[in-house]
């Protein structure tokens, strides 16, 4: 095909997706999506609380996640770790499309529910 000023320019081909390159996640954006997560699934914190963080390791579309959160004491600590887990896993997966064999949360502190305390009392 020749132009108006006789150069010859090729017809666009398509590229094959594979070849046009790959979108990368920074570890820190999916970080922040396990955040996100974990507040999510605890509904309600501690008004003295420390919001939840995460800290990730990604690698060949693999996510390792490790969430720190403080929970209300008394509760289901246990129970309450699970969902996290559960939607953490779920969450990072869905808006990422990363695989999450691994979520690991640590309990950093536990605070006393003032209700549950005054509600419960103790007996001797």
């Amino acid at each position: 095909m020749t132009g108006p000023l006789g150069d010859t320019r090729r017809p666009p081909t398509a590229v094959e997706a594979a070849g046009r390159g790959a979108t990368r996640i920074a570890d820190r954006v999916v970080a922040k999506i396990a955040a996100q997560a974990a507040r999510e699934a605890l509904d309600t914190l501690s008004p003295d609380a420390v919001p939840p963080h995460a800290t990730v390791v990604v690698h060949h579309g693999i996510a390792r996640v490790r969430v720190h959160l403080e929970l209300g004491y008394p509760s289901d600590i246990g129970g309450r770790c699970n969902a996290v887990r559960r939607h953490v896993a779920e969450r990072v997966d869905e808006l990422t499309g990363m695989e999450v064999p691994e979520v690991t949360v640590q309990v950093e502190r536990l605070h006393l529910v003032p209700a549950a305390a005054a509600a419960q009392g103790r007996t001797r």
